[in-house]
């Protein structure tokens, strides 16, 4: 990996490309982001980057992290990730990555989340159907039904994904390709800006 940005999902727009389609677009505040801290071989076991971003007040943090950013001199960041580099030595503590390290036309590897529901039950989650609504059924019409056996082993068998009611939110992986840098990818001036227009 040579180019990492951290961002945040702002909304969906279209653009009209030269020919006159309309290509629909996802619009992302990404960065500015600052390198925190980078990790060597020889210190941490591995190599990579860690960078931040989105500005939190500094008693929103643990210690070490509170210390992390006292030691740079830096505003603390409220997302702290890692990105395995392929050049270490292309980035130094306090650099700043922003939009302009993309370009039109690249392909990226964008991972997020999706939209959070909170704890949901086996229906909402797994599309699970409900028993029958009759008599002696019971109050358990929208319970989870079996998960295994009784007796043995006695438990939830752990090594797969159950079908359980969890909070419902899913991680996700897309491959995309950047239509227009200042369309794709927004610096903060630039949302505030969208923001204050709609």
């Amino acid at each position: 990996m040579n180019k990492a940005i951290i961002g945040k999902k702002l909304g969906m727009t279209q653009i009209f490309s030269a020919d006159g389609k309309v290509i629909p677009v996802t619009v992302v505040e990404a960065g500015p982001c600052p390198v925190v801290q980078i990790k060597t071989k020889e210190r941490d076991g591995y190599e990579a980057i860690k960078v931040g971003f989105e500005k939190v007040d500094e008693k929103a943090l643990n210690k070490p992290e509170a210390g992390l950013f006292k030691k740079l001199g830096i505003e603390p960041c409220k997302v702290l990730k890692e990105f395995r580099v392929d050049d270490l030595k292309a980035f130094n503590e306090k650099d700043v990555i922003t939009v302009e390290t993309f370009a039109a036309g690249d392909k990226v590897d964008v991972v997020g989340y999706t939209k959070g529901h909170g704890f949901s039950g086996v229906i909402k989650r797994w599309n699970q159907h409900r028993l029958m609504a009759t008599h002696g059924v019971g109050p358990v019409h929208r319970e989870v039904g079996s998960m295994g056996a009784n007796s043995s082993p006695s438990r939830i068998n752990t090594c797969r994904d159950n079908t359980v009611m969890k909070e419902l939110l899913f991680k996700t992986l897309k491959s995309l390709r950047l239509t227009q840098q200042e369309t794709f990818f927004l610096s903060k001036a630039q949302s505030q800006d969208l923001r204050a227009e709609s």
